[in-house]
């Protein structure tokens, strides 16, 4: 296994202990659970959401749900996959009850550092970045889903397919329609 493959499993295997120690009651293990994934969560969260607030209030609320279900985590997933779950079912929810969906581009992005100064430069990538927004909004909620995990999260096809509770066939199938839809919608930027 190469470096990277130890240090996640290391990553893993703190995680397992410190949610043991959640479950019996350890409030510091938690919270240091809390520290260590409420980042990517928020980042899931916006990039489902687009909307800081929302994805802020979904975060919490996945976070006091995994710590009241804590004892029955069955650990047939690792921590970081079941709190991408409830997270993304959190947000799915979400999606589900506002009409229309929430737009991806409510919130500003960050600026974009352009080191060669080119002022045009930044203008097209934050055309570009608003018109993958645009797309993205435009995708069916469980598309954007599997999207987000895998290119923005990095997350496996079996990682994903425990965190939308399906198969690893329709992962891979929300992925081609969201890769498809995105080329085309995205066709103009190349």
């Amino acid at each position: 296994m190469d470096e990277v493959g130890d240090l996640d499993e290391l990553d893993e295997l703190y995680d397992e202990l410190l949610v043991a120690r959640a479950a019996e009651g350890d409030d510091d293990a938690f919270a240091v659970l809390v520290h260590r994934h409420s980042a990517p969560l928020l980042a899931l969260a916006y990039h489902l959401l687009g909307n800081v607030s929302d994805a802020e209030e979904a975060v919490q609320d996945a976070l006091v749900s995994a710590w009241r279900r804590l004892p029955e985590f069955r650990r047939d997933a690792t921590f970081r996959t079941w709190m991408y779950r409830i997270v993304t079912n959190r947000c799915l929810n979400v999606l589900r009850a506002h009409a229309p969906p929430v737009s991806l581009d409510a919130v500003p992005e960050p600026a974009v550092h352009d080191a060669s100064g080119e002022p045009a430069r930044a203008v097209e990538n934050a055309a570009a970045t608003a018109a993958l927004a645009h797309a993205l909004r435009d995708l069916r909620p469980a598309q954007r889903a599997c999207w987000v995990l895998r290119e923005l999260h990095g997350l496996s096809y079996k990682e994903i397919a425990q965190v939308v509770g399906e198969n690893e066939q329709t992962v891979r199938g929300r992925l081609f329609r969201a890769r498809r839809t995105l080329m085309k919608e995205m066709s103009s930027w190349r």
